[in-house]
C-alpha cells in the first residue's frame, strides 16, 4: 500500500478556543489532503501564545512530520505571533526577508490603489510580517497582504499560511500547487459505505476484529447516528494506494466478504 505522507494541523487563535469563530480550516484541510492521500495525523488548536504554538512546532519536528500545516498568526498586529514561534520552535532566529518585505510592500499599495486601504506603503506592523524564520520562503497571497510562508527544516516542510479561510485556500491552490503535485500526486484515496440495519455497535465488534485481521490495509469504521433516531450504521470502509484502480478492486473485493459476513452469519440486514 502507498507509503503516505504524513500532516500534522496547528490551527492558531484565542477566537478559535472561546467559540468567537469556527475553525474551518482544519475541516478543509483534512478533507483536501486525505483525498490526495495524506495521512492526517494529528489536528489541535492553541491560542495566541508564543511559548505554545512554539512547543507545538517543536513536537511536531520531532515526530518527524512531512508536512505541518500552521494556520493563522500572520498579521501585523502584536497578536499574530505564528513566526516567531515557528522560528523559537525550530531553533532557528528570525531574519527580515527582502522578498516577503516587496511582497507586503505591492500588496498594500495594489489595495491601497482600489480605495481598500488607506494608504499603501509599509510601516512598522507591516514590515513585522517580513520577519520569517531564518531559511524560509513567502509565498504569494493572491487574495491578501501577509505572504504564506515555506520552510523546509530537518526532515518536514512547515507551511505556515493566513487564518482567513478565503486567504489560505488560495495560497494552498495556487502557491502551492507544484510542491503539493511533487509532493501528493502519487496518492489515491477511495471509500465505499455499507449499511447495516443494527444501531448497536457492540454486536458488530466480533466482525470487526475479522475483518481488521482479514484486511489490514483497509480502515473500517462506524458512523453512529443517535441510538433513538437511528436504527442504523454506516459502515466506511477506506485505502489509499498510488493506483486508484488497485484500491477500488481491494475495497470491493472487501466490501462483498464483509456484507457476506454481516448477511448469512451474523442475519444483519444490509445494503450499499
Amino acid at each position: 500500500m502507498l507509503n503516505k505522507t504524513s500532516i500534522e494541523i496547528i490551527a492558531i487563535g484565542n477566537e478559535l478556543l472561546n467559540g468567537a469563530i469556527q475553525d474551518t480550516n482544519t475541516f478543509w484541510f483534512c478533507k483536501k489532503f486525505t483525498d490526495l492521500g495524506g495521512d492526517i495525523q494529528r489536528a489541535v488548536l492553541v491560542p495566541d501564545d508564543e511559548e505554545i504554538i512554539a512547543r507545538e512546532v517543536a513536537g511536531a519536528l520531532e515526530r518527524k512530520t512531512g508536512v505541518i500545516f500552521v494556520a493563522g498568526g500572520l498579521g501585523p498586529t502584536a497578536d499574530d505571533l505564528t513566526l516567531a514561534a515557528v522560528a523559537k520552535g525550530a531553533g532557528v532566529p528570525l531574519k527580515l526577508h527582502e522578498e516577503a518585505r516587496k511582497m507586503i510592500r505591492e500588496s498594500y499599495d495594489f489595495f491601497a490603489s482600489k480605495g481598500v486601504f488607506s494608504q499603501g506603503g509599509l510601516n512598522a506592523g507591516r514590515e513585522k510580517m517580513a520577519w520569517l524564520p531564518e531559511g524560509a520562503e513567502p509565498l504569494v497571497n493572491p487574495a491578501g497582504t501577509a505572504p504564506g510562508v515555506f520552510f523546509t527544516h530537518q526532515s518536514s516542510t512547515i507551511i505556515c499560511l493566513p487564518g482567513v479561510p478565503g486567504e489560505l485556500k488560495s495560497i494552498v491552490e495556487e502557491s502551492l500547487e507544484d510542491f503539493i503535485a511533487e509532493t501528493f500526486s502519487a496518492g489515491s484515496f477511495s471509500e465505499k459505505h455499507l449499511v447495516v440495519q443494527c444501531n448497536d455497535e457492540s454486536l458488530l465488534d466480533p466482525y470487526f476484529k475479522r475483518f481488521n485481521n482479514t484486511y489490514p490495509e483497509i480502515y473500517l469504521k462506524a458512523r453512529s447516528g443517535m441510538i433513538e433516531e437511528t436504527p442504523h450504521l454506516t459502515l466506511v470502509l477506506s485505502a489509499s494506494d498510488e493506483n486508484q484502480e488497485k484500491t477500488e478492486s481491494l475495497l470491493s473485493n472487501a466490501l462483498r466478504d464483509l456484507m457476506k459476513w454481516l448477511a448469512e452469519e451474523g442475519e444483519f440486514t444490509v445494503s450499499k
